[in-house]
């Protein structure tokens, strides 16, 4: 592996640590504000965590499938998409039956709640819009030059800006991205926790095409360690999404133009700093945790996703008279009585992500990475 490919597994590595240390914590009624999303408008540092991850999933598409024949890259670049969107699909179904109350059932049968639950599966997702994305984005790489990739992001971002800006952008429920999640998956296919709109809906889905074209235009300047040029474009990304956020807010429930060109000239920065501290300086001692993370990114969302479905919900265990999960009996039992809530609540979401670092280490020593 090539020096310049460790940065992006300690980038991507970095990211995807980051995402399971903030949809993990102990009790979200106590979590730091920097480990939440922000309310609506405006962002925190987690917001900074999935358009990393697709600015990344950008760059090394980008650089995968430079040169290869295009009827060769197309066939790739559809089989993985339908399986990264085909695991997303099946990881919202785990346990693929409906482990609640049934509403309208008092007794319900195994086949009954099979069948409540995928009459009710959310359709989009995380994974659901990195395949899409994937997809749409590498298609568009391997077929159009630079200056075109960069005509079709502007095209994405200001048509994006003018039909959003025709309905109202708050509250969350009565914006156009939010009818269109209604219109086409149906409020029974929605996000549970919202139930009216969702995060991952089909509208905002677009312009975070955009945020992976970034990652392709930035990748040339990545392979030939232009950090000047990959700065530059980084200030600029996050001067124009400032100034761009009093007319159109930066939000990740959106996926706003501002959010878009904010949190790639962010990536760009970023990406800078650890391709300079690693590849140039050469400190490249406290990688490797993060390496072993980056390697392996599908294996840990699924993994992790799975395992918390488990503890969270369905594995429910005897704690102080009452049936709990077991993730809310842990937290209860070895962090809540010794710490603050906020700080307890933190420290389990740290023993998780160490915990998903020791599996996947066994995984890298073996070299089992699973590739889509």
């Amino acid at each position: 592996m090539n020096q310049r490919l460790v940065s992006l597994d300690v980038f991507r590595g970095m990211t995807v640590a980051g995402m399971l240390l903030v949809n993990n914590p102990g009790t979200w009624s106590a979590v730091y504000w920097p480990l939440g999303h922000a309310e609506w408008h405006g962002w925190t540092p987690t917001d900074l965590i999935f358009p990393f991850f697709l600015f990344i999933v950008g760059v090394t598409t980008e650089l995968s499938l430079r040169g290869r024949p295009p009827a060769e890259a197309t066939r790739k670049i559809l089989r993985r998409g339908f399986l990264i969107v085909l695991l997303g699909l099946l990881l919202n179904a785990f346990p693929f039956l409906w482990w609640g109350k049934t509403p309208g059932i008092d007794d319900p049968t195994l086949l009954d709640r099979i069948i409540w639950r995928f009459d009710h599966l959310r359709f989009a997702g995380v994974l659901q819009r990195i395949g899409v994305v994937y997809t749409i984005a590498a298609l568009i790489a391997i077929r159009t030059s630079r200056r075109a990739q960069v005509v079709i992001v502007v095209l994405i971002l200001v048509g994006y800006w003018a039909i959003l800006t025709r309905g109202p952008l708050e509250p969350p429920e009565a914006t156009i991205a939010a009818s269109v999640d209604r219109a086409l998956l149906g409020e029974k296919h929605i996000w549970s926790s919202s139930k009216t709109w969702d995060p991952e809906g089909p509208l905002s889905t677009i312009p975070a095409v955009a945020t992976a074209l970034c990652g392709a235009l930035a990748a040339s300047w990545i392979r030939e360690r232009k950090l000047r040029e990959l700065v530059i474009a980084g200030v600029a990304g996050l001067a124009i999404g400032l100034a761009w956020d009093r007319l159109f807010p930066i939000n990740k429930g959106l996926w706003t133009s501002s959010y878009v060109v904010f949190t790639a000239g962010f990536a760009c920065v970023v990406l800078a700093l650890c391709i300079w501290v690693i590849d140039v300086r050469g400190y490249r001692g406290w990688t490797k945790p993060f390496v072993i993370y980056g390697v392996n990114p599908m294996f840990a969302f699924l993994g992790t996703g799975i395992m918390a479905r488990i503890i969270g919900s369905l594995w429910k265990v005897d704690f102080e008279g009452k049936r709990v999960p077991a993730q809310q009996a842990s937290y209860k039992l070895l962090f809540e009585p010794y710490f603050t809530p906020h700080f307890g609540s933190l420290l389990w979401a740290i023993s998780f992500v160490l915990l998903w670092l020791g599996i996947l280490a066994i995984l890298h020593r073996k070299g089992w990475i699973l590739k889509v």
